[in-house]
C-alpha cells in the first residue's frame, strides 16, 4: 500500500486513523498482533521497532528473548474490524539489539528460499495458487476435562436431527459439491469474505459450496508470487473467520472436523518462470509438461514424506489423510485423479499457467513455512534430475485394475503426526539448502510436534469408551 514513510504518515493524518496494528506470524501459523496509538507511528518506531517477548511463544529461551517488530509498509490496510480507525501491516521480526532479521522469523523462510531459486539459476520467479477450504459452523462446543471429552459442530445445512424443523433445503452426506441455493446456505457470507479480500488487496478467482456436505466451502485466488501469497492466505484466514464470527458463525480450516465427511485440504498450485517464460509448459511434453516440472515434481514425491510434518502439522491432519474421500494417501502423480498426491489440472490451456497441484497439504500448515519447503523439495528434484518415472511416480490415469503388488510400491504419505516427524528427522537435508531452513529448526519443529501428538495419544477418546467400556 505504501512505499514511503511519509506516505503512509499522510494518510493517517488525512483519513483520522487512530491505531496502529502490528501484525506478525508465530512459527506455527498463527496471526499475533500489538496495537499502538497512531502518535507513536513515526520514523523512531521504523528504526528501533516495538519490542515483543519471543519466549513467550516458542520463539527464543527466556533469558534471550527479546525481539522487535518493524512493519513491512507495503503490506498496510485499514481493518475494517476494529471499531476505531485503525490501519493494520504485517510485520517483520527483528532482533532487538543488531535489528538483523530474525532468522526464525516465517516471513524471513520466504526470502531465503526465492534468494536460493535465484542463485541456483533455475527460476527468477515462483508463482503459487492455494486453494482455501473450509467449514462453516452455527453452533461448536467442546470440553476436555479430566472426568469427560466431547465436541459438537452442527451446520444449519445439515440434514441432523436437531435441524429437521429448521427449512427442507438441507444437504445430505457428500452432497455438497458447488450445490445452489437455497441449499446453499452459506453464499452470502462467502461473497462478503471475498469483497472484504478484495477490499484489502487480496485477489479472488471464485467461491463455491465444496463437496463436504453442511457447511463445507472453498475461496480461491489466483496465482500469484510467495510474498503476496503467503500474506495473502494469513489475511484470507484472518478476513474468513472474523466476518463469519460476526454474524454469529464459526469458520475452521481444521481438516476434518466431521467423521464421515470429506475433509479440508489446502491444495498448493506452484510453477516456476524465468525471464518470462513458464518453465513448466513444453507443448511437447506429457500433457504439456516440460522435464524441468517433472524434475520438480520428482523432488516433491521423494520428500513427500518429510514435507508431510511441516504441511500437515496436526493430529488431526491424518484423519483427512486416510482412503476414500478423495484424498490424497500416496506418492503419485497424473492428470485428473484426486487420489494422487500431485496432479497438473486438466482444465488448463494456457501456456502461460501449466502448473501442478501438491494436494497432500491442508490449512493447519504455516504458509511461511510449508510453501519454501514444497519449493525447496521441488528445486531439489530438478538440480539431482529426479524423474518421477523411474522412480514409480506415474503419470498414472486408470488404476482401478491394478494388483495389490503394483499398489505395493507406491510410496505412501505417513498415516501419523509422529511418523512424519520420523521422516523429517531422516530426510530434511534439502530444506538446508541455501541456508532457508536449519537443523536447530527442524529439532525444534519435531520436539514441538512431538509433545502435540503425545497429549493427543494419552487423552481418552469418546469413541474408545464406546468401543471399551464393557472388555
Amino acid at each position: 500500500m505504501f512505499t514511503q514513510f511519509n506516505d503512509a504518515k499522510l494518510f493517517i493524518e488525512q483519513n483520522a486513523i487512530r491505531m496502529v496494528d502490528l501484525k506478525w506470524c508465530d512459527l506455527y501459523g498463527q496471526w499475533r498482533h500489538v496495537t499502538i496509538s497512531a502518535q507513536h507511528f513515526t520514523p523512531e518506531m521504523m528504526r528501533d521497532g516495538v519490542g515483543f517477548d519471543g519466549s513467550s511463544v516458542g520463539l527464543k529461551p527466556v533469558n534471550s528473548g527479546d525481539l522487535v517488530l518493524i512493519p513491512d509498509l507495503t503490506t498496510g490496510f485499514v481493518d475494517p474490524f476494529f471499531d476505531i480507525p485503525t490501519l493494520s501491516f504485517i510485520s517483520d521480526i527483528y532482533e532487538a539489539d543488531t535489528k538483523q532479521h530474525f532468522i526464525h522469523d516465517p516471513r524471513e523462510f520466504i526470502r531465503r528460499a526465492e534468494a536460493h531459486m535465484r542463485e541456483t539459476g533455475i527460476a527468477d520467479r515462483s508463482l503459487w495458487g492455494p486453494e482455501y477450504e473450509f467449514f462453516v459452523f452455527d453452533e461448536v462446543l467442546f470440553n476436555n476435562r479430566v472426568n469427560s471429552c466431547s465436541y459438537y459442530f452442527n451446520a444449519a445445512e445439515g440434514t441432523w436431527e436437531e435441524n429437521q424443523d429448521m427449512n427442507g433445503y438441507l444437504l445430505p452426506r457428500g452432497q455438497g459439491y458447488h450445490r445452489g441455493g437455497p441449499s446453499d446456505q452459506n453464499s452470502n457470507l462467502r461473497t462478503l469474505i471475498c469483497t472484504r479480500m478484495e477490499d484489502l488487496g487480496c485477489e479472488v478467482k471464485y467461491h463455491h459450496h465444496e463437496g463436504g456436505g453442511p457447511g463445507h466451502a472453498e475461496i480461491e485466488p489466483p496465482l500469484q508470487n510467495i510474498f503476496k501469497s503467503s500474506d495473502g492466505t494469513l489475511l484470507a484466514k484472518y478476513i474468513a473467520k472474523a466476518t463469519a464470527f460476526e454474524m454469529g458463525k464459526t469458520i475452521t480450516f481444521m481438516p476434518k472436523p466431521l467423521y464421515g465427511e470429506a475433509g479440508s485440504g489446502m491444495h498448493f498450485h506452484q510453477l516456476l518462470y524465468k525471464d518470462g517464460r513458464n518453465l513448466f509448459y513444453d507443448a511437447a511434453g506429457y500433457n504439456n509438461l516440460s522435464e524441468t516440472c517433472l524434475f520438480y515434481i520428482g523432488g516433491l514425491l521423494t520428500h513427500a514424506p518429510a514435507l508431510t510434518a511441516l504441511t500437515n502439522p496436526s493430529t488431526n491432519s491424518f484423519k483427512r489423510l486416510a482412503p476414500g474421500f478423495e484424498a490424497p494417501t500416496s506418492c503419485f502423480f497424473g492428470t485428473g485423479d484426486r487420489t494422487a498426491a500431485i496432479r497438473q489440472p486438466k482444465y488448463v490451456t494456457d501456456p502461460a499457467e501449466v502448473r501442478i497441484e501438491y494436494r497432500t497439504p491442508d490449512g493447519t500448515c504455516n504458509p511461511y513455512v510449508a510453501m519454501p519447503a514444497m519449493l525447496l523439495a521441488g528445486l531439489d528434484g530438478i538440480q539431482k534430475r529426479i524423474d518421477p518415472r523411474e522412480h514409480f511416480f506415474g503419470p498414472f490415469e486408470d488404476m482401478k485394475s491394478w494388483t495389490e503388488e503394483q499398489w505395493s510400491r507406491i510410496k505412501r504419505i505417513p498415516g501419523s503426526l509422529e511418523t512424519a516427524c520420523a521422516e523429517l528427522e531422516a530426510d530434511h537435508d534439502f530444506l538446508l539448502a541455501g541456508d532457508v531452513f536449519s537443523e536447530e529448526f527442524v529439532r525444534h519443529w519435531v520436539k514441538i510436534k512431538r509433545k502435540e501428538a503425545r497429549a493427543f495419544n494419552t487423552r481418552p477418546h469418546p469413541y474408545e469408551v464406546e468401543l471399551y467400556l464393557d472388555c
